[in-house]
Order: C-alpha cells, then structure tokens, then sequence
C-alpha cells in the first residue's frame, strides 16, 4: 500500500524594506507567508517548510549589530507560538526557519519543528557557518549548531533539517539518513554566480547516497540595499533516485507541492545497498581535525 504525504515548499521576496523597524519586517515577512500557508492547508499540504530566515531579509549579506535584535527565542518567541496555532489549524506539520537567541549574545541560524496538532517536536540548529565573499558574513551573526542531527517523528512521517551552507557537506546529510529521516528539508538563500551550478547536483546527490527525499528551498528576488546578487528561487522535490519530482520558478514568491511515496524509499534501497555495504570502522579517517 502506498504510504503517500503531500509536501510543499514555501519560496518568497523580502516583504517591504530592510530600513523599517525589525518587528514591521517580522510582520511583513510572516503576513506574506501566512498567506500562503492557507493555500497550502487548503491544498492538503500535510508537511510545509519555509525559506532559511523567513522573517526577514538576508541580512547576512553586512555586518551590522543592529539586525541581533531581530532574534528569538525558541519555542517560546511569537513566531514559533504563531506556527504552532497555524499548524493545528491546517493538521499541517511546520518547519519554521528563524534567527534564534539561545542567551543574551548567543545567537544560531535555526529551524523550529512543529507537529500537524501544534506540538513543538524540537529544533536543528545550522551545524556549518559560511563567511565568504561576497555578501555571506554568517559567523558574525550564528555560533555553529550543537544539536547534532536530529529527526523528527511527525504525524506523518520522519524528517531532518539540513539548512543551505550544510548542503556542501555530505557527513551530516549521511547521518540525517542513519538518523532516520524519511524527508529532509534544506532551507536555503542562496544566489546566482555563487553556488548555482551546485543547487540541483548536490542534494539529489544526497538523496541518492541515502535514499531519502529530499526538499530544497531558496528564497527570489534581489534585496536591496545590498545587491549581492539574485536569489534564483527554483525550490524543488526530489526522490530517493535523484530525479526532480516538482520544481518552482526562478523569480516567483509560489508554494510548490509534490505526492512523496514513502515506500519507494525501501524500494529503492533494496535495490542500492548503501547502507549494508557500509564499512564505518575504515572511515576513522574522516574525523580527523
């Protein structure tokens, strides 16, 4: 019997500018994806994930000690209570990316999970921190996650959280799937001329390596006053094969959704033995620092 969930991706514009105040941004950001998380309860979507930081701008993209006021506290800041009546509304299971504050200057690039009955199940904290040119000054604003991998056990079916620069690294996508996970959800902002000839190789490579399926997000648009390019949006599904199952455009705010049969998870990897011909105890090389 097929055991089927309808997923959906959340791709969008900054709402407003980055000068306003930081709560008229949050309240932008999140009015504009509210909206479409109605579509998506309307539609079915029984799993929904937004884009990395989706209550503001990227503002990674300066160095500015004004944006650590935009941070919150999880799971008791508005947002994550926010999502948590929204997901109990739609039955709809809730990864919510936003900037974290664990204490006062202790800050992480972090995604809330929450179950389709509004229950906070946990959270992923971005275990790898770019700063690169241009524009991608993170470790200025998040301390690296130590919250390991963790999956999450929704009401319909098992998911990880890998947020965008952690795409680049196959060892936590690897323990995602030792870990568990049936699904997992890489929120991302990420630009043209940087990374994209990375953004469709990448993690269907993951999906393959691991036979899990996989959800990309990236956000659209150019933010302003930074310029550090063109988010290229294009949010897609793939399988346990690779192969691209639904994709969004390159310069539209759009919720896509996508049918993932969880069973061709277990038809795949009695087919790729992966995890059997695993050989752990020769890879002590790799955890050398």
């Amino acid at each position: 019997m097929a055991r089927v969930v309808k997923c959906g991706l959340i791709q969008a514009s900054h709402a407003g500018s980055t000068e306003a105040p930081l709560e008229k941004i949050r309240e932008a950001n999140i009015e504009k994806h509210l909206k479409f998380l109605d579509q998506a309860g309307k539609q079915g979507v029984q799993i929904v994930c937004m884009q990395e930081i989706f209550t503001g701008p990227y503002f990674c993209a300066e160095q500015n000690t004004k944006w650590y006021d935009a941070v919150e506290k999880i799971p008791d800041g508005p947002t994550t209570r926010l999502m948590q009546e929204v997901a109990k509304k739609h039955s709809m299971v809730i990864i919510s990316p936003i900037y974290e504050e664990d204490e006062t200057g202790v800050y992480y690039n972090t995604a809330a999970v929450i179950d389709a009955d509004g229950t906070y199940l946990g959270k992923y904290r971005k275990s790898h921190i770019p700063h690169t040119a241009p524009g991608f000054w993170e470790k200025f604003y998040f301390k690296p996650g130590n919250l390991g991998y963790p999956v999450f056990k929704t009401q319909y079916a098992d998911i990880g959280v890998y947020i965008c620069y952690d795409r680049h690294f196959p060892e936590g996508a690897r323990e995602l799937g030792l870990n568990g996970a049936e699904i997992v959800f890489n929120p991302s902002a990420t630009v043209a001329g940087l990374s994209e000839y990375l953004w469709k190789l990448e993690q269907p490579a993951h999906a393959v390596a691991n036979a899990y399926f996989v959800g990309a997000i990236n956000r659209v648009g150019v933010e302003k006053p930074w310029n550090i390019g063109e988010f290229y949006g294009q949010s897609y599904f793939c399988d346990p094969r690779g192969q691209i199952v639904a994709q969004a455009s390159r310069d539209k705010d759009e919720l896509i959704t996508a049918e993932l049969d969880l069973n061709k998870i277990r038809e795949v990897r009695n087919v790729w033995q992966f995890y059997r011909d695993r050989r752990p105890e020769t890879y002590s090389g790799l955890c050398k620092l």
